[in-house]
């Protein structure tokens, strides 16, 4: 099971919640704002948290982790570079806003790593870095599902910025052609801040 949920801060965020639907434990992806939202739903359909997953460390993408976290005591896995991001306000860009927004306890995944379901060993996402946007951005890839979640690296017919600190528009382009569009043509993509589109459109529009 899918979860699309938007959640309302500075801006709007589109979060994830990736479940198991046999055990109804999985991962929630990019919690960016409203913390008593996602935890209501998590409530109401009586979902298990193993995990919290990053696509990259900008303050929308992370603002409700602190308290769900604390909540449920669950661990927090992002690319390695995220330290740079979490850790400083600058940086995730919170601090343009007055929020000033850290994460202390967090886990720094190597790339490619499996993040695995402790209930089913057949379920996971697959972490793929994908610098650009950001230089800690990454996607959750799973095989099994078509299925990508890539924060703000892409959208529908559109790519993510790159005039925020890391950000390099050469290197998403390079990283877009060669870790999302060798993806199978009907993996769907799931971002940050669009609808959803697929690898097969998005080549189509953007392979340059």
């Amino acid at each position: 099971m899918i979860l699309q949920v938007e959640v309302r801060g500075i801006f709007a965020t589109n979060c994830y919640f990736y479940i198991d639907d046999a055990t109804k434990h999985g991962f929630l992806i990019d919690p960016g704002a409203e913390a008593d939202k996602l935890l209501k739903i998590i409530e109401r359909e009586g979902f298990t948290i193993e995990k919290i997953l990053l696509t990259h460390g900008h303050f929308d993408h992370i603002g409700a982790v602190n308290e769900i976290q604390s909540k449920f005591g669950i661990e927090v896995c992002m690319q390695g570079n995220g330290r740079d991001y979490v850790e400083n306000p600058a940086w995730n860009l919170s601090a343009y806003f007055n929020l000033n927004m850290k994460l202390d306890d967090v886990t720094y995944i190597e790339d490619f790593s499996k993040i695995i379901l402790s209930a089913n060993r057949n379920f996971g996402l697959k972490m793929i870095p994908l610098a650009g946007h950001t230089t800690d951005s990454a996607i959750f890839y799973s095989k099994n599902d078509s299925v990508a979640f890539v924060g703000d690296s892409i959208f529908l017919n559109s790519i993510g910025r790159t005039d925020f600190p890391g950000g390099d528009e050469i290197t998403l382009r390079k990283n877009l052609r060669d870790k999302i569009f060798t993806l199978s043509n009907d993996t769907i993509l799931l971002s940050g801040h669009s609808e959803p589109t697929s690898v097969a459109n998005e080549r189509k529009l953007l392979m340059i």
